[in-house]
């Protein structure tokens, strides 16, 4: 276990699986006290808290709907409330409506918009209420999608609009808040062994491996390193940046 992050508090969106809870664990393990957020996983949330004081640091799960932008200031002051202080956010929690062309006549326009409030306006919401009680020379790191920059395939125009537009967002984040020494940056991970990852896979065709110069997905281990490092010490210069984790899917 190393102390990089030792005295830092960090919220991770959505942390409950997948690799918003690989991200929990890969931090506590660096030795901050860890938040996250969930929607109805309690009890994949509360094992994560498990894992995570298993680690020696603090732990806490907060149900909170991202969908709903409103909910996002009681989070931030629920975290701020039980560890006294928030070093790190991690806006993780995001949604995948995939598979319908935009000029499908049966398009789920519901979904679709559930999927912008998720993806973009919950998490502006979480990074504005977080910004004003986040610690000076403390960390933003905003997970996006490799689709924002490519889209190799069809049926992902919103997903891949949502993604694009955290990039955009991350970047007038990262110059507001450069005068307090706060970092902001994306990562863009390609496809990962995720549940939400797995129920898009019979949209991705096998040939989209042809776009990869390491011909595999990511890891989740791997994506989590990076917002480690992005979230630590030796990272205090690098804001505003995007970094595609995605084996070469963009060369």
């Amino acid at each position: 276990m190393s102390d990089a992050l030792k005295g830092k508090v960090a919220l991770i969106t959505g942390g409950s699986r997948g690799l918003g809870a690989t991200i929990a664990v890969t931090l506590a393990e660096q030795g901050a006290d860890i938040a996250i957020s969930y929607v109805s996983s309690a009890d994949k949330a509360e094992a994560v808290v498990g894992e995570v004081e298993a680690a020696g640091v603090g732990g806490l799960a907060i149900r909170s709907d991202q969908a709903d932008p409103s909910s996002a200031e009681s989070l931030i002051d629920a975290v701020v409330a039980h560890f006294g202080r928030l070093d790190i956010l991690v806006n993780n929690a995001a949604i995948t409506v995939q598979g319908q062309l935009v000029d499908d006549p049966e398009l789920n326009t519901t979904d679709l918009d559930h999927q912008w409030a998720t993806n973009v306006l919950g998490v502006v919401a979480t990074t504005r209420a977080a910004a004003r009680k986040l610690s000076d020379n403390g960390r933003i790191v905003f997970i996006g999608s490799a689709i924002a920059s490519r889209v190799a395939f069809s049926g992902v125009a919103d997903y891949a609009g949502t993604k694009a537009a955290i990039a955009g967002y991350a970047k007038g984040v990262a110059r507001d808040l450069g005068p307090r020494n706060i970092t902001v940056n994306v990562v863009q991970p390609g496809v990962m062994p995720t549940d939400m990852a797995a129920a898009a896979a019979h949209n991705v065709p096998e040939s989209m491996m042809d776009f990869h110069a390491i011909r595999r997905i990511a890891t989740l281990e791997e994506v989590a390193a990076t917002v480690a490092f992005l979230a630590g010490p030796h990272a205090d210069y690098i804001s505003g940046s995007v970094l595609d984790i995605a084996g070469g899917f963009h060369i």
